[in-house]
């Protein structure tokens, strides 16, 4: 049996503890049930240097922690001896004393607060750091993810502009071992919007004017925050003028005041506007722009008709193509006039009913064709060149903003001109005397066959009724046979005047070329016409062979009857036998 005396050093000599008392046993004992490893222990500075801390934790031995570690708003203040602070056991060093981690043990604290924050459904608060992929680095304590979707309730454009700023924050997911924390604004936004709405809908009525917050410009209009739900101003509701694009009038994130339209409170839509917060300016146009008054505006749109111009905000007017200039004729009026270019402008009619005002430029200059009719009178002869040549005629330039025109028809007294580039050319010099002046219709008629008498005035004279010509048959048609006179005047033997007998057509009973001799049985110097005939010159033979029986007796009349033509034969050949008759005599 063993002395009792000597069991309690025994047992100190097996366990490696030789010469160690009873009070350091317990010591040690204590400190090792105290200070765990991996446990958050409270730590209080003894010692200090411009790197480190010396803590200590209640251990046989203080430790070094980095400044390093302590968050920037901890060192705001001098970190003093005494003060204490709760750190982390990471282990014991092996060569004595424990390794402390001051970051640790906020992350402890901290993923401790993140659990019981979602459980209650509260907020925590937080730093934007930095931009990473999909969204933003938050400080929470422990860095936390917050999705580009959970910023705000809109897509924010700038997002570098949040960095450094401090919101409130939802936690939507967390996983402690993979330190993963994802975190929501939008979720706080969302419920405070909910509420705002409410209230909203008590209160929002039409005809209200409110301020609102631009959220979004589109081609067609604003979209504005009105503090509990959107609203939508559209673009023909901005301005009683004209307005291009809505971003030319408003910015993102700009207050504005609006007015109610109208509201579904059942699908909760807005319909705002501007510009009925100011009265129609169309109220007082006849007013303030009456006819004939003169004012200057801004051109704000060029069509292929005319140039639109801004008298006031919402006041527009056109000036036509056609009222831009008394000279210039423009293919299009860009070639006058530019957008946003200040013009002076002459008001000619306002139709305040379909809103409607007439401008003109032009009624701002001399009207060149009010001396044209003093200065061209009419019979009075011109020369001018020859500016363009059509189908119809010729275009002479008389003066600046003066075109003449010499119709076809007006070219030659006796010519067939099919078309005028066939005797005169572009650049040309030409003589023409004044037909006519349109000065409302802005008409100027010329004629060149003016200049030389009419031969259809003479022909009245000249080929008088009964009289015998002859003329080379230029044209036979179903109605007729046409025969030359002189240079540009014809005469037609029409159908019905070929024989007392019935002709169908005179197509194949004469060849163009051969002489005819006919008589005239009418002729019009207003229609340009002369009628021929060959059954009166077939009569007249008939008349003048019984006059010459009744004179001679029955042997004379069976002479003339044995002589006379008798039939329509017998008539051609006497026709186209009386040229040789003629030269016997003479010889």
């Amino acid at each position: 049996m063993t002395d009792s005396g000597t069991q309690p050093a025994e047992a100190a000599e097996e366990n490696g503890m030789e010469d160690i008392s009873f009070a350091e046993l317990f010591e040690q004992e204590d400190n090792n049930t105290v200070i765990n490893v991996g446990e958050v222990a409270i730590g209080t500075v003894v010692d200090r240097n411009a790197d480190a801390l010396l803590i200590d934790v209640g251990d046989k031995a203080e430790s070094y922690i980095a400044i390093g570690e302590f968050k920037t708003e901890e060192l705001e203040k001098p970190i003093e001896v005494g003060d204490q602070f709760e750190v982390f056991i990471e282990k014991r060093k092996e060569e004595g004393g424990l390794l402390l981690s001051r970051e640790k043990a906020i992350a402890i604290k901290v993923w401790e607060k993140i659990a019981a924050i979602q459980e209650e459904d509260g907020t925590i608060e937080g730093r934007i750091d930095n931009r990473v992929k999909g969204g933003m680095s938050v400080d929470i304590g422990v860095p936390a993810f917050l999705p580009y979707s959970q910023i705000d309730l809109r897509p924010v454009k700038d997002l570098d502009a949040l960095i450094g700023d401090t919101f409130e924050f939802k936690i939507l997911k967390f996983n402690r071992k993979r330190n993963n924390v994802v975190i929501s604004r939008r979720a706080i936004l969302e419920e405070a919007r909910a509420a705002l709405r409410e209230e909203m809908r008590a209160t929002l009525e039409e005809g209200q004017t409110i301020r609102g917050a631009i959220t979004n410009i589109t081609d067609y209009g604003l979209f504005i925050d009105l503090g509990g739900m959107d609203g939508l101003c559209h673009i023909t509701d901005l301005s009683w003028g004209r307005v291009s694009h809505p971003s030319k009038l408003y910015a993102v994130g700009e207050e504005i005041e609006v007015k109610i339209l109208k509201y579904d409170k059942d699908s909760d839509r807005v319909s705002l506007g501007v510009k009925q917060l100011k009265s129609d300016p169309w109220e007082l146009v006849p007013q303030t722009y009456p006819k004939d008054a003169r004012i200057t505006g801004k051109v704000v749109s060029i069509t292929d008709y005319g140039a639109f111009v801004e008298l006031e905000e919402g006041v527009e007017g056109l000036v036509h193509i056609s009222e831009m200039s008394w000279s210039k004729k423009p293919r299009h009026p860009s070639k006058i006039v530019a957008v946003a270019e200040e013009i002076a402008v002459q008001v000619l009619k306002v139709e305040a009913e379909t809103k409607r005002i007439s401008l003109g430029m032009k009624q701002l200059l001399p009207n060149p064709w009010d001396l044209v009719e003093e200065s061209y009178p009419i019979g009075a002869v011109i020369e001018g060149k020859i500016k363009n040549i059509t189908d119809f005629g010729i275009f002479i330039g008389i003066e600046e903003g003066i075109d003449g025109l010499i119709h076809v028809s007006d070219l030659s007294w006796t010519e067939r001109i099919k078309h005028p580039s066939e005797k005169y050319a572009k650049g040309e010099d030409i003589h023409a005397v004044v037909l006519k002046i349109d000065k409302e219709n802005e008409r100027f008629s010329l004629g060149v066959k003016q200049l030389e008498p009419d031969p259809w005035q003479a022909a009245v004279n000249k080929y008088p009724t009964g009289s015998m010509i002859e003329g080379a048959i230029t044209n036979v048609t179903d109605f007729g046979v046409f025969v030359q006179l002189e240079e540009g005047i014809e005469g037609l033997v029409h159908v019905s005047e070929i024989s007392r007998e019935k002709v169908k057509t005179p197509i194949g009973m004469f060849t163009v070329g051969d002489t005819l001799k006919t008589m005239v049985i009418n002729v019009s110097a207003d229609d340009r016409k002369i009628g021929l005939s060959l059954k009166a010159l077939e009569e007249d033979a008939v008349v003048e062979t019984s006059t010459t029986s009744d004179s001679t007796g029955t042997g004379g009349k069976k002479k003339v009857q044995d002589t006379a033509p008798s039939t329509f034969g017998d008539l051609l050949k006497a026709a186209a036998g009386s040229e040789e008759e003629s030269n016997e005599e003479e010889k």
